[in-house]
């Protein structure tokens, strides 16, 4: 996935080059078939990362900037487990054969939760246990605005408390009555459990385990000071392979070299509790600027790329590089796509916030062209922030249509309909005021739209055709929109939650490309990023139907019919734009590699791979 992002394309020069220079000399389907089977034998498996969205962040406690696929999912995973993994094959479902915790029982009215853990330990020796969970909670609690996945209200805040009952039972304690499934699959699913280890503000005095007395996590101050250091730590990419913190895991794969430009390269945790053990050797995760960058080297030959991709651009080559050793799947994962709107925006702000204005852009996005032309029919369309793909039972007939489908004529009356006039071209507001025919509240006479900023990701050709599409659609009926293209992690981190009054609130509509894959929200509800505060508004959306319609599916047992009044609203109201959902990734996986499951969320499990 290209990314949650929130959830997230930087530099790779050197290491592109030298692969380059690697694959220049052998470009046959034999060479390539013969290298494959050396790859086999050396036990080392290559995975190409997104272009430019490399793993920058380390800590699971993971701030909104840098909270994505790339850094949770493809980085962070692999080294430490949350307490419940999901993802049965490619099923969307929680998987408790590969989780720490066993399924949690509810009790008192749903307002008491008891987990059993079963018997992990982590690459120190030291056992997993319920401390090891309350020192998380103790971390989340008082750095919670810190948490990428923060929303004020619910987790952490729901839990009044968090009690280890022995050493491998742990008790969570609500501050109301919730539905067990939202709970645990969108609540309990951010529990990580983290080693003692890390219960300390410097390197200088020696690791702690769960008996050193008076350790800081117990106090809300001193949980500040750890999680100060630890993200300290986290944002020293250079040291991350080096680092005693960093070395002690509880997964399958430790880390054995990283580079600031995002190579990472794993070996296997020979103390990994899981019932999955690695079988490969080394996995290695390659960065790249650009997705033609990533196809040159896959085309090359040398089986320089064990798990790699085909751009929408490059998918009439599926056969050549079949004929190789390869073998080509979508990589469709549980999410949606959009972009969103900076509602705090000093210029512009007003004028997203005018629902009519919204459905006038989102008729100017083509979702069944873009993916014919662009994605070479390697997507699906978003209509609400409940996917229609992979298959699920949370979509509703509604969504599963286009309430806002292509048309100009339909997006230009909207305007002309409020207050709207071209004058020497271009839409400006001529008619201010809060009646139905009239622009909107704060919306000043005379403003037009002649300015509108979308930044999206760069070195993603599909992304860049959209784009170009977008703003020529909008321009022909009088809005123009200015784009400008930065790396992936730049979009991301530039778009932070804001007030008209700060320098930083100058952004107001970006696109990161990838929209949203749920988790640690695995149930599609919204309160990661459409309640006020979440961490993953940075555009400040607030809508009280919106909020009351969410706040339903987290409390109701009837999940069916909370979710489709959710969606169906969100489909009408826009809170963002919405826009084609590319598959992940069209997957070029070499002929020599086996057991490979494409999870719907984004996740690598390396180690259930094998190589022949």
């Amino acid at each position: 996935m290209r990314n949650r992002k929130i959830l997230k394309l930087g530099g790779a020069a050197i290491v592109f080059a030298s692969l380059l220079a690697a694959c220049g000399s052998s470009s046959s389907a034999n060479s390539t078939k013969k290298s494959s089977s050396q790859s086999a034998n050396s036990g080392v498996v290559t995975y190409a990362e997104q272009p430019g969205a490399t793993p920058n962040y380390i800590f699971w406690l993971t701030p909104g900037t840098d909270f994505s696929v790339a850094n949770n999912d493809q980085f962070q995973y692999l080294m430490w487990r949350p307490m419940y993994v999901f993802g049965v094959g490619s099923k969307a479902e929680i998987n408790y054969s590969l989780s720490i915790g066993n399924k949690p029982v509810f009790s008192n009215g749903n307002k008491t939760v008891t987990i059993s853990l079963k018997n992990w330990k982590f690459s120190d020796g030291q056992p997993i246990t319920a401390r090891n969970i309350v020192f998380w909670m103790n971390l989340l609690k008082a750095n919670k605005t810190d948490w990428g996945a923060y929303v004020p209200g619910e987790f952490p805040d729901n839990v009044v408390s968090t009690t280890a009952v022995n050493a491998h039972t742990v008790r969570f304690q609500l501050n109301a009555s919730y539905s067990p499934t939202w709970f645990t699959y969108n609540e309990l699913s951010q529990v990580v459990p983290i080693p003692m280890a890390w219960d300390r503000t410097s390197l200088s005095a020696p690791a702690p385990t769960a008996s050193t007395p008076n350790l800081p996590d117990t106090t809300a101050s001193g949980a500040r000071a750890v999680y100060k250091f630890l993200n300290a730590q986290a944002t020293d990419l250079a040291t991350y392979a080096s680092s005693p913190i960093w070395s002690v895991v509880d997964g399958p794969w430790k880390l054995k070299s990283f580079t600031t430009e995002g190579k990472a390269v794993f070996v296997p945790n020979k103390l990994y509790s899981g019932p999955v053990k690695p079988t490969i050797k080394e996995f290695v995760e390659l960065p790249f600027t650009s997705d033609s960058g990533e196809f040159n080297v896959l085309a090359a030959g040398n089986n320089q790329i064990t798990y790699g991709y085909l751009p929408s651009s490059d998918i009439q080559q599926r056969t050549r590089i079949e004929s190789t050793g390869y073998g080509v799947s979508p990589w469709t994962v549980f999410g949606f796509n959009y972009i969103p709107m900076n509602y705090n925006s000093p210029t512009y702000g007003p004028v997203y916030h005018q629902l009519y204005f919204r459905q006038a852009l989102e008729h100017l996005i083509d979702q069944p062209a873009w993916i014919h032309t662009f994605l070479a029919g390697y997507g699906v369309p978003s209509y609400s922030p409940v996917p229609i793909a992979p298959a699920n039972p949370f979509v509703d007939s509604y969504t599963k249509k286009n309430p806002y489908p292509y048309s100009t004529n339909a997006a230009k009356n909207l305007l002309t309909s409020h207050g709207w006039k071209l004058v020497n071209g271009v839409m400006t507001c001529e008619s201010p005021g809060t009646t139905a025919t009239e622009c909107g509240s704060g919306v000043s006479g005379g403003t037009n739209l002649s300015g509108l900023q979308l930044q999206y990701a760069s070195g993603v050709t599909s992304l860049q055709q959209e784009m170009e599409a977008f703003a020529s659609a909008a321009k022909s009926i009088g809005v123009d929109i200015n784009l400008t293209s930065a790396p992936f992690n730049t979009v991301i981190s530039g778009a932070g939650s804001c007030t008209p009054s700060q320098p930083s609130c100058k952004w107001q509509m970006v696109n990161w490309g990838g929209g949203w894959t749920y988790g640690p929200d695995f149930l599609p509800t919204g309160g990661a990023f459409y309640l006020p505060g979440a961490g993953a508004n940075p555009e400040g959306y607030s809508n009280s139907k919106a909020t009351a319609l969410i706040n339903q599916t987290h409390t109701s047992s009837n999940t069916a019919a909370t979710l489709a009044a959710y969606q169906d609203f969100m489909a009408n109201n826009l809170p963002v734009l919405y826009q084609p959902f590319p598959a992940s990734q069209v997957s070029a996986i070499s002929t020599s590699l086996h057991g490979v499951a494409q999870n719907p969320y984004g996740i690598l499990f390396p180690e259930e791979w094998r190589l022949k």
